[in-house]
């Protein structure tokens, strides 16, 4: 396929898991990619993996929350693709804790990368897209905007605030030919899920997911290959007529009430 062929992508949080996966895909279907992160051997390594397998790829180093590092990357990123047409906001952390024991300053840390990052990313790439008269953001959010896991306060109402975004970036450019939508994963088997399965269970992660996965409909967490194939999709001109709108890769988690009735 190469329905993205001549497209410049920006994926945050680039280098592993999701956000590896979209950017592996993006290229496979004919783009460009720049990974943003701000882990620099993590991104090399990424960047390495992808040249090898024959892709146009670049590596630039920032902390999604610092406006000069996001103001600088995005200017990198549109003279390395020659143009931002798809941005990827995938760059996320997810420190454990409720409103009570989860000080203030741990508490903006989490909306800062979450979401002010977010709202960064759009602000320094929605100039080349606007020039364009043409572009599509994709947001990942998660199924934890829409319904809670307990301890997740900071990043569920960081991931709550994607969603309202992403509805207000498709209402506001919407008439310049810019389209958003946010993706909404599950559980999927990637660095911060691994990361939680073993604050849960230190040495029985992979039992962890396993019972993690039954939480699903379909018996099993996802991959972030599932993630990314619906990330390309909103990406392209397939989903043309797809913007402001949540899409749950969650294997049916969202559609059930949790609760076993007796055989």
């Amino acid at each position: 396929m190469s329905e993205l062929k001549g497209k410049g992508a920006v994926v945050t949080g680039g280098g592993r898991g999701i956000g590896l996966a979209c950017a592996r895909l993006i290229a496979e279907r004919g783009g460009s990619v720049a990974l943003l992160g701000e882990n620099p051997e993590v991104l090399e390594q990424a960047v390495a993996t992808l040249r090898a397998e024959g892709h146009t790829v670049t590596a630039i180093v920032a902390d999604v929350g610092i406006e000069d590092e996001v103001a600088d990357a995005m200017e990198k990123s549109a003279a390395f693709l020659g143009s931002i047409d798809i941005l990827i906001n995938n760059a996320a952390i997810q420190p454990y804790g409720t409103v009570a024991s989860m000080g203030s300053a741990e508490w903006d840390n989490v909306i800062r990368v979450n979401l002010r990052g977010t709202y960064l990313a759009c602000h320094y790439a929605l100039p080349h897209m606007l020039r364009a008269q043409r572009g599509s953001i994709v947001n990942i959010a998660s199924v934890q905007a829409l319904a809670n896991q307990a301890r997740v306060a900071a990043y569920a109402t960081s991931k709550a605030g994607m969603l309202a975004l992403t509805r207000s970036l498709a209402v506001d450019f919407g008439p310049s030919g810019i389209r958003a939508n946010a993706v909404c994963p599950g559980c999927i088997d990637a660095p911060m899920t691994r990361f939680a399965a073993a604050e849960t269970a230190p040495g029985r992660e992979e039992e962890i997911l396993r019972e993690w996965g039954k939480a699903q409909p379909l018996g099993r967490i996802g991959r972030p290959e599932e993630v990314a194939e619906v990330v390309a999709f909103l990406a392209s001109d397939r989903a043309s007529f797809c913007t402001g709108a949540e899409f749950k890769v969650d294997g049916g988690l969202m559609a059930s009430l949790g609760v076993t009735l007796p055989e």
